[in-house]
């Protein structure tokens, strides 16, 4: 039988990581963080979980500094990650590439799958972009009647080309409704055939506000609109699917009416530009000519020997005058060398080293005065507690208060009559000094020492 492979423990962790690795790639999850740490590294380390289940995460320094969410227990996000193992401890984790806001990352996610979709069919392609017609008598407009956008377009018109008529195709421009309404005027302005040129327009907003025009149906309807169309939604930063589809794209609503109308002003001006460059032109060609003769005048004079003179002379001044400053500002270098030099030799004086070491050792010698005094004060407040501590056990205590101390005239303590024998004598101690007594049968004696 052909022997079966034996794993280590690491070795095994590194093949499953090799599996997960090369099985998964990048793929992007959603869910709420937990358990958040910013190491002191600069690297994060978390939990991403949902209702279900959870799975550890970590994110490097050089990722998270390209973000600028910063995750905070409980938030929802949406990352791109790389599946893996941690081999020391066999933990099965993410390693984080990027990470955003769940609810504008799903639809940015959202927005970006359809534009790669369309973009394929070939919706964005420019051979299909119908070209806008050079007269324009009448634009119809789809976008909300109450807004903003309408309002700059007529403003526009009413400048620049009041002759223009405008159909309004009134459609709500935000909320769920809205990309149904959207379709049914688009719907209606082809069927009318009434308008040389439309307009979808709206304010500018968030990616949510302008959700409308991101939708998949209407950008095939614009795309298969025979009248060619502006898409003219959001300010200059904004783009939606529609802005891909259209014919044109305008940054603003503004900017659309500007588009489709020719300024009558303009065509005066243009008149008149006509007219100060035939006049320029006339006068070029005479300065040309007296540009001419003043050059060769010029250069007769050029060559008299009196200018030699002064050219040359005016060269020595020049030369002498660099000369001048060229020493100055040699001079004022090497004086501010040696102020620079000067400063740096102060600072390294031995009268100045020995003032600091002088200070340095005063201040020695005061900590080390205030460290005696206070170890000898310390000293003698243990020694007058231990003191008072002996006082307190000493013997000399308990006679003082009228006891006596029976001794043997060796100096045994008596704590038993029978210890002395009959006419033996012994030493009695009392608190104001000692005296002798003589042990008899019956009765004691005592003489005085």
């Amino acid at each position: 039988m052909q022997q079966a492979h034996i794993f280590t423990v690491f070795g095994l962790n590194s093949e499953v990581r090799q599996v997960l690795e090369q099985g998964f790639g990048s793929i992007w999850l959603v869910g709420e963080i937990s358990n958040f740490t910013a190491a002191s590294s600069g690297h994060w380390y978390f939990t991403l979980k949902d209702e279900r289940a959870q799975i550890r995460g970590a994110m490097f320094r050089q990722a998270n500094q390209r973000i600028r969410l910063r995750p905070q227990h409980g938030m929802q996000v949406l990352v791109r990650a790389k599946l893996t193992i941690y081999e020391p401890r066999g933990d099965y984790q993410l390693i984080v590439e990027h990470m955003e806001d769940a609810g504008l990352g799903l639809l940015q996610q959202q927005y970006e799958q359809l534009k790669t979709k369309l973009q394929a069919a070939g919706l964005f392609d420019p051979a299909h972009k119908q070209a806008l017609p050079t007269t324009i008598r009448k634009v119809g407009v789809i976008t909300s009647p109450t807004g903003a956008a309408v309002r700059d377009i007529l403003a526009v018109l009413r400048r620049r080309d009041p002759s223009i008529e405008v159909v309004i195709y009134p459609s709500s421009v935000q909320g769920k409704s809205a990309t149904a309404e959207l379709l049914d005027m688009l719907q209606r302005a082809v069927t009318r055939n009434e308008v040389d040129v439309l307009i979808l327009a709206r304010g500018g907003g968030s990616l949510e506000d302008l959700w409308c025009f991101n939708d998949e149906a209407l950008a095939h309807a614009i795309f298969q609109c025979p009248i060619p169309t502006i898409s003219a939604v959001g300010h200059e930063v904004d783009f939606t699917i529609s802005d891909f589809v259209a014919d044109v794209r305008a940054p603003t609503p503004s900017a659309a009416a500007e588009l489709i109308s020719r300024d009558q002003r303009e065509r005066i001006h243009q008149l008149a530009q006509l007219e100060q460059r035939a006049l320029r032109a006339w006068q070029r060609l005479v300065g040309t000519h007296q540009q001419a003769q003043g050059y060769w005048f010029h250069r007769l004079q050029q060559q008299h020997p009196q200018r030699q003179i002064e050219r040359n002379q005016q060269r020595v001044d020049e030369l002498l005058q660099r000369s001048q400053y060229s020493l100055q500002r040699t001079l004022k270098q090497t004086t501010l060398r040696q102020q620079q030099l000067a400063v740096r030799l102060s600072t390294v004086h031995p009268e100045r080293q020995l003032k600091r070491h002088q200070h340095e050792l005063e201040q020695l010698q005061q900590r080390l005065y205030r460290v005696t005094s206070a170890t000898v004060k310390q000293q003698q407040q243990r020694f007058a507690h231990l003191m008072q501590n002996l006082q307190l056990v000493s013997p000399l205590e308990t006679i003082g208060r009228g006891y006596a101390v029976v001794q043997t005239l060796d100096g045994d303590v008596v704590r038993n009559p029978n210890q002395l024998a009959p006419q033996q004598e012994f030493r009695v101690r009392v608190a104001e000094g000692e005296f002798t007594a003589l042990k008899t049968a019956t009765t004691h004696t005592t003489k005085a020492t």
